[in-house]
């Protein structure tokens, strides 16, 4: 299996602003939709490239929601962007009512998501945003872990026929997936196969499993990395065949401990082969200002804290 490393840095954010291009390229019915907040969500490429599909609609989101959704009536891809916290908490009714309710073709795409949002602090750090989107019926939820990642996720997305939910996010992250690894949505992705101990990992917090797969191996344990890309719909498959041969499992995600990417999989296990698990997320917290690797550290979502989860649900083996 693939060693993983990295030589630059770039933010997920920006690989959802070049997947939205050349979507635009490809398909004439991707529209694109800001709440003021173009240069942050990094569609100024897609505004330049094609003014007449891009609509700024200020600070306004409930009423980008609305637009969306009408603009699907008339066979348009409207892809909305603007912070996380915006996307979800602040237009949760016109998602659910609008978009979800009445199945509506639009991807609602989330960048700043999560702690390392860093020194904008609680506000705006939404910690709860992939429950929420995973509740509603139909809704499809991604979280790439790259830029290269985001920019395959985006583009596979304007493929995909129904309601979705992209997240991503503001800090520069190492780049460690090939530019050419499919992307299938749904579709978990083992990264490195390992026989001890399963670490399913979302987002961010791919890479810290990485480097946490290579602290286990210098103690001698074998660590399975698995990206779950896509939190709904979950590959109950990959879960249940890679906890079959592992035995215990560990699960990590920049969210809340309530709701995201560990309420899934423990479900699974719960349902259909009962496993002994740990998990990585923030303790029923709201977060503050710090830089992202302050905060990560602080909160536990490091690479140490993934490898004592490890250890810890290693002994309790069955």
């Amino acid at each position: 299996m693939t060693k993983f490393t990295f030589t630059e840095k770039k933010d997920t954010r920006s690989g959802f602003g070049a997947g939205l291009l050349e979507l635009g390229k490809q398909n004439p019915n991707v529209v694109g939709l800001c709440a003021d907040l173009t240069g942050s969500l990094k569609m100024d490429a897609f505004k330049k490239e094609f003014p007449d599909r891009f609509f700024q609609v200020g600070i306004a989101e409930a009423n980008m929601i609305g637009l969306a959704a009408g603009m699907t009536i008339g066979g348009k891809i409207p892809f909305t962007g603007t912070f996380a916290n915006f996307s979800t908490g602040r237009v949760y009714d016109q998602i659910r009512q609008s978009v979800a309710y009445s199945h509506k073709n639009v991807k609602i795409c989330a960048s700043h998501a999560g702690l390392t949002l860093g020194e904008d602090g609680a506000t705006h750090q939404i910690l709860e945003d992939i429950g929420m989107m995973k509740m509603l019926p139909g809704m499809t939820v991604i979280v790439p872990c790259d830029y290269n990642q985001t920019k395959a996720a985006t583009i596979a997305l304007g493929k995909h026929e129904g309601p979705a939910y992209l997240r991503f996010g503001r800090p520069s992250w190492p780049m460690f997936m090939a530019t050419d690894r499919p992307f299938v949505i749904g579709k978990a992705d083992k990264l490195i196969e390992g026989k001890d101990v399963t670490i399913f990992a979302t987002g961010h917090l791919v890479w810290n499993a990485i480097e946490a797969e290579a602290a286990l191996a210098e103690k001698g344990i074998s660590a399975e990395v698995i990206n779950i890309h896509t939190i709904k719909p979950l590959d109950v498959e990959a879960i249940l065949a890679s906890a079959e041969k592992t035995r215990c499992v560990v699960t990590c995600e920049e969210h809340q401990i309530n709701g995201g990417l560990g309420d899934s999989v423990a479900q699974v296990l719960a349902r259909f082969r009962p496993t002994p698990i740990e998990m990585i997320a923030v303790n029923d917290s709201f977060g503050e200002s710090g830089t992202p690797a302050q905060l990560l550290k602080k909160y536990g979502l490091g690479p140490e804290n993934i490898v004592a989860a490890a250890e810890k649900v290693l002994k309790r083996k069955i």
